[in-house]
């Protein structure tokens, strides 16, 4: 197996080194990846600035010490869709991002203090992550399992942001030879693939896609990088297959590519992750944390959640309680709130009416209304939640429990 640039576009640094084989797999393995390898006269040499957070080499190894600086840095989408959801969702959990110069790469969110927001592509959160460049980042799930490459010290703070969704999926030809092949076991028990002549499969995944193709039984393969759109590959001869991020499909299906079964190779959306060693050797990064979790836990649980408050007469609350939950979808998050509403008559003051409030999910906000008249509620209110704390959010203790706390 082997991995060969399509459009290759080396941005050397002048401190970096090329080989021209790296292995991916144990040494005992048959599978190979081919990198190319530029002249030394197509290398233009650049300055490359040390930031105050250095990493440095000690007997051929990255040392992993945090490094001495004080601030917390969270590392943020700078451009695209991902970039512009990321503020909004920030935003909406009043973190707001506060730029002085909209070209600059570093920005604060104010309420939370000695927090340095910096603006870097995707892989490289990732990266700088690793380097303790940066603390906390907010990615796609797929960018941190590609980049991050199993490295036990990215820890994922939370999983499901609930904006990003994608497939990392494979997408063959529907035409030719693989025309009935519609799924990963069909398709290596294709006798096509040989060592000489291998199943081609275009990605920017250069280390999920090997390993994916070797748990599924497929040795003949090569893989080849390709800035651009991957779609119009197969099509123009220059691969068999495809291996992208998928959220429709619908381009896939208008460049005549279909997915198979079993060729999902992941699932992702936006994630929260951070750096072990910073969670635990940094000062403040672990209580920051806690304080991101916490505030996106309590608007991610209200989004699409109203309170209903009704009036229902009644003997007393608990009668009142019991009428309530007669119906199933009336009981709220942990059961209805019951209280005197106090009316006065003849002089004197006695609860007639009683006051019920419930949360009720958007879904099935129609019907709890239905329900609520049906057993005597009146003058129904209706209004959107904004945020849910919980005494404590599961997430927290899950990350708590990752670190052995």
């Amino acid at each position: 197996m082997s991995i060969t640039p399509l459009q290759p576009n080396f941005q050397p640094c002048a401190a970096a080194s090329l080989s021209s084989s790296t292995s991916l797999f144990p040494s005992s393995s048959s599978f190979r990846v081919i990198t190319l390898r530029p002249s030394i006269s197509s290398l233009r040499p650049v300055v490359c600035c040390l930031s105050q957070s250095q990493v440095s080499v000690v007997n051929g190894r990255i040392d992993d010490r945090v490094s001495d600086r004080n601030e917390i840095r969270l590392g943020l989408p700078s451009k695209g869709r991902m970039a512009s959801d990321t503020l909004d969702l920030l935003k909406d959990c009043q973190l707001s991002v506060k730029q002085v110069n909209p070209r600059q790469y570093v920005a604060e969110i104010p309420q939370l203090s000695n927090l340095e927001v910096w603006f870097q592509r995707p892989k490289d959160i990732v990266r700088k992550l690793l380097s303790g460049d940066l603390d906390l980042g907010i990615v796609g799930f797929d960018t941190v399992s590609e980049y991050g490459k199993g490295n036990e010290d990215l820890i994922l703070v939370h999983d499901a942001l609930e904006y990003g969704d994608c497939r990392l999926s494979l997408a063959i030809p529907q035409y030719g030879i693989f025309q009935n092949i519609n799924s990963m076991k069909e398709l290596a028990q294709m006798p096509q693939w040989t060592a000489e002549k291998p199943l081609r499969v275009a990605t920017g995944f250069t280390y999920l896609g090997p390993k994916f193709m070797k748990e599924n039984g497929l040795e003949h393969v090569t893989f080849s990088t390709a800035d651009g759109a991957l779609e119009a590959a197969p099509a123009m001869g220059i691969a068999d297959a495809i291996l992208d991020l998928v959220s429709s499909g619908t381009t896939l299906r208008e460049n005549n590519l279909k997915e198979i079964e079993g060729g999902v190779l992941l699932e992702s959306q936006a994630v929260l992750v951070a750096s072990r060693k910073s969670l635990m050797q940094r000062q403040g990064v672990l209580d920051t944390t806690h304080e991101i979790l916490e505030r996106l836990e309590a608007h991610l649980r209200a989004i699409g959640q109203f309170t209903v408050t009704a009036n229902m007469r009644g003997s007393s609350a608990d009668e009142v309680a019991e009428r309530v939950l007669s119906q199933p979808s009336l009981s709220g998050l942990q059961g209805p709130t019951v209280s005197p509403v106090y009316c006065k008559r003849d002089g004197k003051v006695s609860p007639d009416y009683y006051a019920i409030v419930i949360c009720i999910p958007k879904k099935a906000l129609y019907k709890s209304v239905q329900q609520l008249r049906a057993i005597g509620g009146s003058g129904v209110l209706i209004s959107p939640i904004t945020y849910i704390f919980d005494e404590e959010t599961p997430r927290w203790r899950q990350l708590l429990s990752k670190l052995g706390l």
